[in-house]
Parts: structure tokens; sequence; C-alpha cells
């Protein structure tokens, strides 16, 4: 209610104004894409931050100072919710504002949708996360926030779809961009799998507790084809979008292969769908259904690398730059552990090598690897290329400040997935440790102990990223403060029958 008096009063607020000047149809509308990366780290600084605390808690659980709120079920998908849909989405929804008017020469349709897509989607994480730390949750994983909550979202995500096919609708440019149909994809299937996955039944309009319309494994199979869709078209689709855009743009490099590039849009829009139910193997799904979403998942490896392969030789006579600048390392970097974590999500998908990993902190390890040295990484180094531009400065604050970053952010990243991968293998290894008499070789509580070194080198790892993430933020604000560029890029601005400018 407060949200929306808000609004109120600001829509009302420009309401008797003069109407604008048609002078603003000679530029983009790039307010909210500046707010949009200022709200992206800021949850990155909070989500992080809470991730190390709940990191910390599992070596040591009086981290709690026995408040309710403070325990790690609470806090746990404050954390997710903070990196993925805060942070992520933000970054997502900032960097598709900007892709999408540059690559159709063609300004968004009008003021007030972008904003309300923005402010809304962050009063959906706030309502998300307030829940989660009063105990209100639907268990569902990345799916926790309850109907109330899930209602809003529809409204805001709906909103945003709209938006960005009239922004396409109006290009100037008879070619749709590539990156466009992964930003595209991302927004359309998000809504669909948010939707199905999410049907349920309030116990009353008044009451913040529903239950889902699904029972038992179909509830369970429901949960999963969202949950690893989550991934494919939030995690995925999206930020493959990022990529497509802001490495050619910071390499100075044309696509190695634009074909390839649409064909693995398709393959992979094709082949996530149906591999969800690897996360059910040894479960009361069918076995048929465990077997088709193991087949997929290994299908998922070509088109995936397809993706990493063709980023990775667009850096063909680059390599220099990637040697000396930061950014580009960020994204380069980035696209490896693409390419390392969709090979390790096939073979972890795979029936018998899921006995030993699942259940264990293997996956943890594994969604790391795609969260921070994917995810993140190609966010920090987009917003590098992206931030100078916007704000019309000619570098970064501080060239050191984003080496600085990046090794902040490597070395974290490597700390946490190598603790996660030693913990999970022998996680895996100490539950199926039979003695000669046919008994558990080692209790829960043995397997608890064997993993508390690993807990500490895990927070740490976390610890360093989260640092890498303030030092980012920092040098973001300076830059911001400094002093913009006098001349004009006449370039970056619509035009009417105009041809995109390769590295523009």
């Amino acid at each position: 209610m407060v949200f929306g008096l808000a609004c109120v009063f600001a829509v009302a607020q420009g309401f008797y104004e003069p109407e604008p000047s048609k002078e603003r149809l000679s530029s983009y509308y790039d307010d909210p894409i500046k707010v949009g990366i200022a709200l992206a780290m800021a949850w990155a600084v909070f989500a992080m931050f809470i991730g190390v605390w709940i990191a910390t808690l599992l070596a040591y659980p009086e981290l709690t100072f026995d408040q309710g709120w403070a325990s790690f079920g609470r806090l746990r998908p404050v954390h997710t919710t903070g990196v993925i849909f805060g942070f992520g989405g933000n970054a997502l929804i900032a960097t598709s504002f900007h892709v999408v008017q540059r690559t159709s020469r063609a300004r968004m349709p009008d003021q007030l949708s972008p904003w309300f897509v923005l402010a809304g989607y962050n009063l959906f994480c706030l309502l998300a996360i307030t829940g989660y730390l009063m105990g209100i949750t639907q268990s569902k994983e990345y799916a926790e926030a309850e109907w109330y909550a899930d209602i809003w979202l529809v409204i805001v995500w709906v909103t945003y779809f709209i938006l960005y096919i009239r922004t396409i609708a109006r290009r100037k440019e008879p070619h749709i961009y590539v990156a466009n149909w992964y930003f595209m994809a991302f927004i359309l299937v998000v809504a669909i799998l948010h939707i199905v996955n999410n049907l349920a039944i309030p116990v009353s309009l008044g009451h913040a507790k529903s239950y889902t319309v699904w029972s038992g494994v179909q509830d369970a199979m429901v949960q999963w084809w969202y949950g690893h869709n989550a991934v494919a078209f939030f995690l995925t689709a999206g930020f493959l979008g990022m990529l497509y855009y802001y490495l050619p743009v910071r390499a100075q490099r044309p696509i190695f292969s634009y074909r390839l590039s649409i064909l693995s849009f398709w393959g992979i829009t094709f082949f996530y769908m149906w591999a969800g139910s690897h996360h059910l193997h040894y479960t009361a799904l069918p076995q048929w259904v465990q077997t088709l979403g193991m087949t997929f998942s290994v299908m998922l490896l070509v088109p995936s690398w397809a993706s990493a392969g063709n980023a990775l030789l667009t850096l063909n006579g680059a390599w220099h730059r990637v040697r000396d600048d930061a950014t580009l390392r960020f994204i380069m970097v980035a696209v490896v552990f693409y390419g390392l974590t969709t090979f390790e999500g096939s073979f972890l998908a795979i029936r018998p090598v899921n006995s030993l990993s699942h259940y264990t902190d293997w996956t943890v390890g594994h969604v790391h690897a795609g969260a921070l040295g994917w995810v993140a990484l190609i966010i920090f180094g987009s917003f590098y290329t992206l931030v100078p531009s916007l704000w019309k400065r000619e570098h970064m604050y501080s060239a050191l400040l984003v080496e600085v970053h990046f090794w902040l952010a490597l070395v974290g990243t490597l700390v946490y997935v190598f603790a996660m991968w030693n913990s999970g293998i022998v996680q895996g290894l100490m539950w199926r440790t039979y003695t000669e008499e046919g008994t558990l070789a080692y209790s829960f509580v043995d397997s608890l102990v064997a993993m508390y070194p690993y807990y500490i080198a895990r927070a740490f790892g976390g610890l360093l990223f989260l640092l890498g993430a303030i030092v980012g933020s920092y040098n973001i604000w300076m830059t911001i403060r400094a002093t913009p560029l006098t001349s004009r890029r006449e370039i970056d601005v619509p035009q009417s029958g105009a041809v995109v400018v390769p590295g523009e």
C-alpha cells in the first residue's frame, strides 16, 4: 500500500507539468538503466553478506544469536533470492533495456513502464525476503515467495514483456540481433515457469499461507521443471544475451559465428525444457521420466559448448586485450566457467554419478561455480563495459580496482568451489561406505565433523567474493561521480534507417 501511494504521488507530481519536448526522442531513455545498475550492486553486497553469514553458520551455529529470524532456514532463501533475483534480476532488466534500445536504434516507447517494471520488481524482492525472515514461505526451491508476492510479480513481468516487445516493434533495424532473442526467451519462459509452478490456493485473502494445486510427485516434478529452467532461462539465456552484446563491444571483435549463436539458442531453448527431472533420480518419479531428463541433460552439452566456444573464438585476434584489460578478462573467465559448469551439470545428471553427488555439497559447489563464476563475473564485466559509456566517462574510475576486483572474485570462486567439490565427494563416499557386517561405517554426525575444514574454506572464499563486490561498488560509484566527457557520442542515439556500427 505504501509503495502504491508513493507511485501515485510520483506520477501525479508531473501531471500538470508542460508536455515534454520532442527532443527527448533523439536520445535513448537510460535513467532506469542507471538506477537498475545501482540496485543490482546494492543487492549484490547485501545478499553476498547474507551468504557469508550462513556459510559461517555451518561452522559456527551459535552465530544465530538465538534469534529465529537468523536461523539458517530463514536466511538461506534471503541469500538465494537476493543474489539470483535481486542482483541477477536487476542486472538483467538494466542490460536488457540498454541492449534492446541500442540494437534496435529505438527509444523505449514510454517513460512510465520501465520505472514500473524496475520499482515493482524490487518491491517483489522486498516482499519475498521480509516474508522469509518472518517464516512465511511455500518451501519451493528458488520460489519460496508466497502467493501475494507471486501475483504481484506476474503483473510486473507481463508489463516487462509487453515493454520489450513494443521496443522491438519500434526498431529502426530490420534485423533482431541475437542478444534480443535470448532476452525475449528469458522474459517469456520465466513468466510461464513462474505461473505454473506457483499455482496455489490461499487459505484466505487475508492470510499469507497457501497450498499448491499440485500434489505429491507431481508437485516435485513441476518444482524441478521450474527449478532447472530457472537456471536455464533466468541464469543462462538472459546472461547469454548479455554476453553476445558486451563481449563484441569490449573485445572490438565481431561474433565468431552469428549462425552458431542462433543454432545454440534453439538448442538450449528446446533441450533445457526437458532436463529438470534429473533432480529426482531414485525417487517416486517414473523411471522413464528420470531417464528422459538425464538424456536431455547430456544432450545439452552440445548447444552449451557451442555458445562457450563461439564466445572464446570471438576473442581470436584480441587475446592481447584479455591480457591487458581486466574487464574483458571478467567476461572471458565467465565464459570458461560457463563451459565447465555446463559440462559438470551434464555429468552430474547421469544416474550413477548422481547417486554419489546428489544431496551433497558437490551440488552446492556446482551451483556456485555457475552463480559466481558465470553469472556474477559476466555481470561485473558487462557493468564495467557499460558504466563509463552510460555516464559518459572516458573509463572506469580506477583500472587498478577493476584488477583487484577480478582477482578477489576469481580466487574467491575457486576457493569456494574446490572446497565444496572436496566436501561433496567426501560426503558421498562416507554415506555409502559399509562395514563387513553390512552396516554404515560412518554416522551422519561423522560426516559433519569431516566437513568442518571445508566449511571454513567455503566461508573464506565467499568473503573474498563479497570484498570484490564491495570494491566493484565503490569503483562504480566513483566513476559516476567523475566529470563527464564534454563531447557527445553522436552514434549512440536512435536513428532512422541507421546501421549498427560494430563495437558501438
